[in-house]
């Protein structure tokens, strides 16, 4: 391989994963955390209690205080709550 043909790769690489990095970016961005919704074993991550601290970890349906990523302004039509609402409730159980 030339010198010419690793810049050409290099900087392919480099275009490809900047585009990559703006494609998640904008997903990220179209998308909110909502909060009790999630399926038992199919939550994003962490809940607000803390007591575990990855995706799929969740032991019931539609737990409060675990949370999934769903289409922005799409959460209160599946009857979940932001994390401010989740966490008041969390509070009120107490």
């Amino acid at each position: 391989m030339n010198t010419s043909q690793i810049i050409s790769s290099a900087l392919a690489a480099a275009l490809s994963m900047g585009v990559v990095g703006q494609a998640v970016a904008q997903d990220k961005a179209a998308k909110e955390k909502c909060y009790g919704v999630a399926k038992a074993g199919q939550n994003d991550c962490a809940n607000l209690s803390g007591s575990h601290s990855c995706a799929g970890q969740s032991k019931a349906d539609n737990a409060i205080d675990e949370w999934k990523y769903v289409a922005k302004g799409s959460c209160k039509s599946m009857g979940g709550k932001s994390a401010d609402e989740a966490k008041m409730m969390m509070k009120d159980k107490k």
